[in-house]
């Protein structure tokens, strides 16, 4: 089988973790990576056996697919060039800074027949898969996505860098539109959002609280589904699915654990709608639904914060 010629756009945190796993993918030959730091673009093209470059166009014509792991603010211009000239993109979340930007890439992708993923990593955690069967008609969430404040991802609040990712999971797991969004947050270690709490009612009636800070002690990751007679515990880290059901002879509870390299797994699904022409996993339409209820978030914050102010 031929590899597909494969690029890194960006590899700083996440884009160099990008480059290593193409280059141990047996289905990718990784031709080149790209970054404006010269000094890392070097060291992470040298430790994956691959050419640097320091524009991303001078990629075109070499590659038949692309990652883009750069900061927000550039997603739109990047993604754009490489659809023109007939690339496929897996792109890092958020798809955009704006929900135009984000309308005129999904009309790019579909008028050129590309393939266009947005990287939702947590999409391809094991214990999501587990819920398969098990999820039927959930009608409260909650979700947790705490971090320790690190200084990475702050060209973005902590809605676009951390909440939007379990915003993409309630999405695709809720099948009924929007009702009304409410949420709190505020700035603490950075001049961005850090702390968010969102409560999403859906028009079937589901609510979802989500929670995501990135000032927490500790890293927590987790979701909680509650449906009638059954209760679902999703811990992201674990990669686990606690069950538990109300039965007629009492409570019963199983866990189910489901460990895999969701980021390998998530590239591999990307090679696989590049080669076999089919719809990503996680579509350029999926990205664009989760930035705007993430939006919709944000305003509802910063309309919160001139309140109390």
């Amino acid at each position: 089988m031929e590899k597909i010629k494969v690029g890194v756009i960006g590899v700083g945190y996440l884009g160099r973790i990008h480059a290593q796993k193409y280059a141990r993918i047996p289905e990718a030959e990784l031709i080149g990576v790209v970054d404006i730091d010269e000094e890392r673009c070097q060291e992470v093209a040298a430790c994956t056996n691959c050419q640097p470059f320091y524009r991303h166009l001078d990629l075109l014509g070499l590659v038949e697919a692309v990652s883009v792991a750069v900061p927000t603010i550039y997603h739109y211009q990047i993604t754009k060039d490489f659809f023109l000239a007939g690339v496929d993109v897996l792109l890092e979340k958020p798809i955009a800074a704006t929900v135009k930007e984000a309308k005129e890439l999904n009309a790019l992708a579909q008028e050129r027949k590309l393939v266009f993923q947005i990287g939702h990593l947590e999409r391809f955690n094991g214990a999501l898969a587990a819920m398969n069967g098990v999820l039927k008609d959930p009608f409260l969430i909650e979700s947790y996505r705490l971090s320790p404040f690190t200084g990475r991802g702050t060209d973005v609040d902590v809605i676009l860098d951390l909440m939007i990712h379990d915003i993409d999971i309630i999405l695709s797991i809720v099948d009924s539109e929007l009702d009304s969004v409410e949420a709190v947050g505020m700035p603490f270690f950075s001049s961005q959002i850090d702390v968010a709490h969102a409560r999403i009612t859906f028009k079937d009636g589901c609510v979802a609280h989500i929670s995501a800070s990135r000032i927490a002690q500790e890293r927590l990751r987790k979701m909680i589904v509650l449906q009638k007679d059954t209760h679902l515990e999703v811990d992201y880290l674990r990669q686990s699915l606690l069950v538990t059901r109300k039965e007629q002879e009492g409570i019963t509870r199983a866990e189910v654990v489901r460990e895999n390299d969701p980021l390998e797994m998530e590239l591999k699904a990307f090679l696989q709608s590049v080669r076999k022409r089919t719809p990503p996993m996680v579509s350029g339409e999926d990205g664009q639904r989760a930035l705007e209820v993430a939006l919709k978030v944000i305003d509802a914050i910063e309309k919160s914060i001139k309140k109390w102010r």
